[in-house]
Order: C-alpha cells, then sequence, then structure tokens
C-alpha cells in the first residue's frame, strides 16, 4: 500500500494513475478528454483547486479525474484527510471510529462509492437488550432494533416532513409556520410520556449534536424528509441510517481515495486568504504557498469559511449565511476496548443511555467477527471530566452497573473531542437553529463567482451525513466540469 511522503502529499506511480482513469464515465459525456489539462500556455494556473480533503472534496476530485481533467489540487489543512471522519488505530488492524460511522437504506451514493473502492460493510450489532440507567437504577429491554422512540410522535414527525425539501427546506410550503418553532418546543406540546421523551430528546442530540430545543424543527423534518419520509429509517438501528458499518472504518474511504489521486492531494496546507474569486484567476494564499486556479470547490463546513479572507468580500447573503452558521455543536466520543464484546454472552447489545449522567448512549462497535469488544459512546463533555484517565475512570464505573463487573477491566481507551482536538473541525454535526433556514437557505448552494460550495451541508438529501458529503462531491464536479466548458475550455 502506498503512504504519504514528506511534504505532505499521497504519491503512487503514474501508470497506477491511468489505470485508475479508466473507461469513460457519465462525466465524460459532457465532451472532456484526458489530456486537457495544458489548453493554453499559462501552466501555473491550474483548472480547479478543491479546499478540503473529506469525503466531499476527495469524490469531487476523483470525479474531475475520471472525467479527464488532471488540472485541479485538493488542499487540506490538516495532516490528514478524511474530514469528519477519523479511525482511532486499536492495533492488530482493528480501528473504532471517532467520528461519522455509519450508513443505511437510501444512502446509495456512499455505499456506491465504498464498493468502488473495495470497502466492505457488515451490520451493525443491536441483537439483545438495550440498558437504560437513571436515578440509580437499572433496566433492561429489546428494542427489537430500533432505540425506543414513541410511535405515535414518530408517525407526527414523518408526516410533517413530506411538507419539507431535503434539499431546499425553506421552500416548503409551511416554512412561517415550522421554522418558527424549535424541536423541543414541538414536543413540548405532544402527549409523551417521560420515557419516550428521553429517547427522543436522544435521537435529535445524536444526529444533531444539541437539545431539541436548539434544534429548529424544520431542519429536523428536512433531516427526516432525506430518510423517506419515516423518522423510524433515522431514528432506528435495523432498516435505518445506523444500520451498517465499513470494514476498516469510514476514514478508509478517504485514504483510498487519496492513495488514488497521489501528488494531487496537499495536506497540511490551510487556506488563509482568497483573492479575485469574481475574477477569471483566483489566488488562494496557504500556508505552504500560493496556487492559482479557474475555478474553486469548496468542500469545508460554512462555518470555516470564516477563517478565511475573502478579497473582495463574499456576497452580503452568502457572508451573512457564513456568519450565522452554527459553529459549535460539541460532540464528544469515546471508545472502550476490552478483550471480547462479554456482554453478548449475557443477553444484551452494548447500548446504554444514561438518564442525566455523562453517557448520552453507548453502543457495541466491535469489529465484524467480536473479535474484540469495543463500546463507542456520545457523551456530554460538560459532565465528563475532560482528563482522559477521570473520564475513563467515569465510565468504567457507568459501564460496569450496565454490563457487569468485567466492564472495569479495559484494555485500552480513546476520547475525542470535535470542539477541542481539531481546531479544523469546529463542529462535527450542525445544529440549525430555528429561523435560520428562512433567512438563509438561500444562499446556501448559488456559486460566488468562481466558488462552488460543496460539502455534506449542501447535499440536496441527506445533508450532513457521509452520504450527503459523496452527492455534494459529484454534484460541485459536475458543477466546474460545465462551467469551464462554457468559457471555452475543451469542448
Amino acid at each position: 500500500m502506498n503512504k504519504p511522503v514528506a511534504g505532505g502529499t499521497v504519491d503512487i506511480p503514474r501508470r497506477k494513475l491511468l489505470q485508475f482513469a479508466g473507461a469513460s464515465i457519465a462525466l465524460g459525456g459532457i465532451g472532456l478528454k484526458p489530456g486537457w489539462a495544458k489548453a493554453d500556455s499559462d501552466d501555473d494556473v491550474l483548472d480547479v483547486v478543491i479546499v478540503g480533503a473529506g469525503l466531499a472534496g476527495l469524490t469531487a476530485a476523483r470525479s474531475l479525474f475520471k472525467a479527464g481533467c488532471e488540472s485541479f489540487l485538493v488542499i487540506e489543512a490538516r495532516n490528514r484527510v478524511g474530514g469528519r471522519t477519523l479511525n482511532h488505530d486499536l492495533g492488530n488492524g482493528h480501528i473504532s471510529e471517532a467520528g461519522g460511522q455509519w450508513i443505511g437504506p437510501g444512502q446509495t451514493a456512499v455505499a456506491d462509492l465504498a464498493r468502488e473502492l473495495g470497502v466492505g460493510t457488515f451490520p451493525s450489532y443491536y441483537q439483545g437488550d438495550s440498558v437504560f440507567l437513571g436515578g440509580g437504577g437499572r433496566m433492561a429491554m429489546d428494542l427489537k432494533g430500533t432505540l425506543g422512540a414513541d410511535e405515535a410522535v414518530a408517525a407526527k414527525l414523518s408526516e410533517l416532513s413530506r411538507d419539507v425539501p431535503s434539499g431546499a427546506p425553506w421552500e416548503s410550503p409551511r416554512v412561517a409556520e415550522l421554522d418558527r418553532m424549535s424541536v423541543g418546543e414541538w414536543l413540548a406540546d405532544q402527549d409523551v410520556d417521560f420515557e419516550k421523551k428521553l429517547s427522543l430528546e436522544g435521537g435529535v442530540l445524536i444526529s444533531g449534536g444539541v437539545m431539541p430545543a436548539k434544534m429548529g424543527l424544520l431542519h429536523f423534518l428536512s433531516m427526516i424528509n432525506s430518510a423517506n419520509c419515516e423518522y423510524s429509517q433515522l431514528d432506528s438501528m435495523e432498516h435505518s441510517a445506523q444500520e451498517t458499518r465499513f470494514i476498516g472504518g469510514s476514514q478508509l474511504l478517504s485514504t483510498r481515495m487519496a492513495e488514488q489521486l497521489g501528488e494531487k492531494v496537499r495536506l497540511s496546507s490551510p487556506v488563509r486568504q482568497i483573492e479575485n474569486w469574481d475574477k477569471e484567476v483566483v489566488t488562494l494564499r496557504t500556508d505552504s504557498g500560493e496556487v492559482r486556479a479557474r475555478k474553486v470547490i469548496m468542500a469545508i463546513h460554512p462555518a470555516l469559511c470564516q477563517q478565511i479572507e475573502f478579497a473582495p468580500q463574499l456576497p452580503a447573503a452568502r457572508a451573512a449565511l457564513q456568519r450565522a452558521w452554527p459553529g459549535h455543536s460539541p460532540m464528544r466520543k469515546t471508545a472502550m476496548v476490552y478483550a471480547r464484546p462479554f456482554w453478548r454472552e449475557k443477553g444484551l447489545n452494548g447500548h446504554i443511555a444514561q438518564i442525566g449522567g455523562p453517557v448520552i448512549w453507548a453502543y457495541d462497535n466491535s469489529p465484524p467477527n467480536g473479535e474484540i469488544g469495543v463500546i463507542n459512546a456520545f457523551v456530554r463533555s460538560a459532565v465528563l471530566p475532560s482528563d482522559p484517565g477521570q473520564a475513563e475512570r467515569a465510565q468504567v464505573e457507568i459501564y460496569a452497573q450496565a454490563l457487569g463487573e468485567e466492564a472495569l477491566s479495559p484494555l485500552a481507551y480513546y476520547d475525542h473531542d470535535w470542539g477541542q482536538d481539531d481546531p479544523w473541525t469546529i463542529t462535527c454535526v450542525s445544529a440549525i437553529p430555528p429561523g435560520f433556514w428562512s433567512e438563509h437557505g438561500k444562499a446556501l448552494r448559488p456559486p460566488c463567482g468562481n466558488l462552488i460550495w460543496s460539502g455534506t451541508e449542501t447535499a440536496d438529501i441527506w445533508a450532513g451525513y457521509m452520504d450527503g458529503a459523496v452527492r455534494s462531491g459529484h454534484r460541485s464536479a459536475l458543477q466546474v466540469l460545465n462551467a469551464l466548458r462554457h468559457v471555452g475550455r475543451p469542448a
């Protein structure tokens, strides 16, 4: 396998790149051919620069290459690829995901990408009883592949979502009504018992990164709309968005794309300034030098764009969207490693929900054949100690109460706080508040001069998910190819 080389690039032989290009695909149908990169004498001007080497940016780059465009570069601020996907190396070929990790029904774009890259999948483990902790008590029950949401409330949310287009929630005929309230305010008007309400709150927190009081109802309904207007398909395990995992972890998708793209990927190169985005040639100033291009795909989080200086300033509507976009939805994820998934022997599935404690939701994240046992958890940073040693001890006690004394003897512990550990991931998920889409939605996707907006937040469906990132990458590549064709690049 090819490895990163000095200077922050990933290199493979050109013969391999040519093999990778393969036969013409649908994108090639607009008339682009291999070898068109040097159509003029200005060799230092690339046709495309892609900012961000997450799933969206690398998918866009891969699509460009397969369409015959070789005049591009992917620039990444971090010293790794993968964006909001990240694997913990547990040793002996095992991993645990610190970021996005699941796919499910309807998420065909990322599933197709995995097949093309030779990344296999396996089902999430949820057979057996889930454990609920609260008030010093413990209760175990089999939720049959669900997370325990109230069926009547779920049906109401599913029905409401039919009027909220996933890719343009601001175009809903009920936008004035639905975008004025939070999910929490809506739930307060429903007849839901305490336990079911906790389940719904947990689902919103895991999906959106905040409690229901801070999540806009319109936005949450747009997420459900992506899931075929079925709340259960968004917020369960079986037949749901959490149904399937990747063998080798989700970051492997980006790693393999970067290996194929070779020297087209430049790491440790944060973009500080973008000049002349309204002119024929755009200049990007990075920590590793200056780059010029005709088109720029911005495959990063909208709030992260605030860390870049644009000259001239962006149009007022786009600038306002970036300023208003929630820039910090704290999400902290831990992994506890054991010699084996001992809880399975007890008829437990490793799922733990804690009322009022630091563990929002823990779940079995063991490898495909259960060679070792791994419990991952979404935790409340404000309640769990920031010191990893203290955090481990606190969680071990919780897991022992839920799963048995064997939990007191872990082999390893991993802790990743996306709001603290990575300056280039200021938020893991986007918790869109009430009123946001009504005011800013129309500025989300329209290009600004030669800047084309990508990233999972811009996806027509499954926005915020890995599948949305892949879809946005395909879309932005096609936008660029069409734009280059219309300005006189190769016909």
